[in-house]
């Protein structure tokens, strides 16, 4: 399994940027434009939506090609069941990835739903949990996460036309949930129709990964092609809140508050 460069107890020196894409051709663009991550996604599939495995298999062998970065994948929007979810990451893991994204969506039995996954036959592919900002995302759930094996857990929204996660999610709540996963020994991922100007407020929690797509694609439209300048520009705009203030120089020695 390729990893992830970042400390797991500690505030990063700077953001890894996951990239979500829907083809080898998308994955090799955000390669060229400086993406650390790249996340097998199908936006018209809803906030998870997963792409056929062929696709994802094309995706994983033009990353092996070209760089030494991860790629992850979503199974899809699917209920918080145990035996679909189990099934889906296990036909995910199946395609070559190195991480498998698994959204928790409220009406089921999520502890369920975690522990089934920690019994799940993963291979080499580490487990990511998906918890939802406009679903009232359960901090209790990380450390389940946790002692299932999980790697990483991220926060997302489910509802994109609702605007992006700074809207919906409070700062400080930001802040609470990037310490939960990292006192868990999990790596911490913001994600939600981030847009590149919710980029320095989120670096002030300090999370392990930011995630886009809309703001990647023309026009802002998670559905639409990806530009090269807009991939760009995000990774530009990461890179210098990082230099700006770096994880030393937060406040009162807190790496969970700004510069």
């Amino acid at each position: 399994m390729n990893s992830i460069p970042i400390s797991l107890r500690t505030a990063p020196a700077r953001a890894l940027m996951l990239a979500s894409v829907t083809s080898p051709d998308e994955a090799g663009l955000c390669l060229a434009a400086g993406a650390d991550i790249i996340d097998a996604k199908d936006p018209n599939s809803g906030a998870l939506g997963a792409l056929a495995p062929q696709t994802v298999e094309a995706i994983v062998a033009t990353v092996r090609a070209n760089s030494a970065n991860a790629v992850s994948a979503t199974i899809g929007d699917l209920p918080c069941s145990v035996g679909p979810i189990t099934a889906a990451a296990e036909a995910t893991a199946r395609t070559g990835v190195d991480y498998v994204k698994v959204g928790l969506l409220p009406g089921g039995n999520a502890s369920a739903v975690i522990a089934g996954l920690g019994e799940a036959d993963t291979g080499q592919a580490g487990l990511v949990g998906v918890l939802f900002a406009d679903h009232g995302a359960d901090f209790s759930l990380i450390p389940q996460m946790a002692r299932a094996g999980f790697c990483g857990v991220l926060i997302d929204t489910a509802d994109k036309q609702a605007g992006s996660l700074t809207g919906i999610m409070p700062l400080e709540e930001i802040a609470e949930f990037v310490h939960a996963a990292r006192t868990a020994g999990l790596f911490a991922g913001l994600a939600g129709s981030l847009k590149r100007s919710d980029i320095e407020s989120l670096w002030t929690c300090r999370p392990g990964i930011m995630g886009f797509r809309g703001a990647l694609c023309l026009d802002s439209q998670r559905t639409s092609a990806l530009d090269e300048t807009l991939v760009q520009s995000i990774r530009s705009a990461l890179d210098r809140v990082a230099e700006a203030c770096p994880a030393g120089r937060a406040k009162g020695g807190d790496n969970n508050t700004g510069c």
